[in-house]
């Protein structure tokens, strides 16, 4: 009796050799997506100068609470989300780690800029505090890498909102949130917030003892604390416009810093490299460092404007 014919055996290696290749080529290509979506998610889609065209029609903290709130939006809403706390199985210890890191640090330099707005900006002397801005720093202050109960997506999501009810107090007639007092002393405490994050930015960037696979999560951290920089410094310069005519310098000072971080927030080469000062390959860390010291030096010019 005859047995059923089998398949011939070149037919079949054939088949194996197509599957490798699809294979390969998904390999090749992952990095590639993985490139050209991470810049394109790297500019927030968000314009606060086209959203408050008119500084003088502000009471006070619109434009730079409307910002944070568009920073973590933009976060949450992309095509993949919150990634510091994704499932083990596909999260970003394992596989693309870009985008966690750069928004460990995106979370870090937000909860500092919304605790100072809560602690100084918004506040003076012995006031309350504005609810809407204390339920927004707790929210804020949720561990980034927590997947359940709560989870970051939940709490980042309630600081949103409270931001967003913030927004709405200060618009209301008469407004019911706390305005930003535009004096120069509490505007110091930020700028030396961000001197301190820019300046443990400098240590991990310029520091020479780090591994090859550390050295892009020391880049995407300090380059999420540029993004969420340079948002707010633009709205910084819409809440305190009547201080860039009164002196014009600090005018200036704020375009050279917002240049700066603007330029290191998307930074984006296809591989970190970090090869020595002399050495043919470049070192990014470097290159990005040249941009987050320049930021940090002329926002000591800034304090001592202010100071005047």
């Amino acid at each position: 009796m005859a047995g059923a014919e089998s398949p011939p055996r070149g037919r079949g290696a054939t088949l194996v050799g197509v599957v490798a290749v699809l294979v390969a080529l998904a390999l090749a290509a992952g990095p590639i997506v993985l490139h050209v979506t991470q810049r394109r998610h790297d500019v927030l889609p968000f314009d606060v100068v086209a959203r408050f065209p008119d500084p003088g029609a502000l009471v006070g903290g619109e434009a730079y609470a409307t910002t944070v709130a568009e920073i973590m939006e933009h976060e949450l809403d992309g095509a993949t989300g919150w990634r510091p706390n994704d499932f083990v199985l596909w999260g970003p210890t394992l596989w693309a780690d870009n985008n966690a890191n750069r928004q460990r640090g995106i979370i870090q330099a937000v909860r500092e800029s919304v605790r100072v707005l809560k602690d100084h900006l918004a506040k003076v002397s012995s006031d309350e505090y504005d609810p809407k801005l204390v339920k927004a720093d707790l929210a804020f202050r949720n561990d980034e890498n927590r997947l359940l109960l709560p989870s970051a997506e939940s709490k980042f999501r309630e600081g949103i909102a409270a931001l967003r009810e913030y927004v709405a107090g200060l618009e209301s007639k008469p407004p019911t949130s706390h305005p930003v007092n535009r004096r120069n002393v509490e505007l110091m405490r930020l700028f030396q917030a961000w001197s301190d994050l820019l300046g443990a930015a400098h240590a991990s960037l310029y520091k020479t003892d780090i591994g090859f696979t550390e050295t892009d999560d020391v880049f995407y951290r300090a380059q999420g604390y540029a993004h969420v920089m340079y948002h707010l410094l633009r709205a910084i310069k819409i809440e305190y416009h009547q201080e860039t005519v009164v002196k014009p310098i600090i005018g200036t000072l704020f375009d050279e810093v917002d240049n700066a971080l603007g330029k290191a927030a998307v930074m984006k080469p296809f591989v970190v490299l970090n090869g020595r000062p002399a050495g043919v390959f470049a070192n990014h860390r470097r290159n990005l460092d040249a941009y987050i010291t320049e930021a940090r030096q002329k926002i000591y010019s800034i304090r001592e404007e202010l100071e005047k």
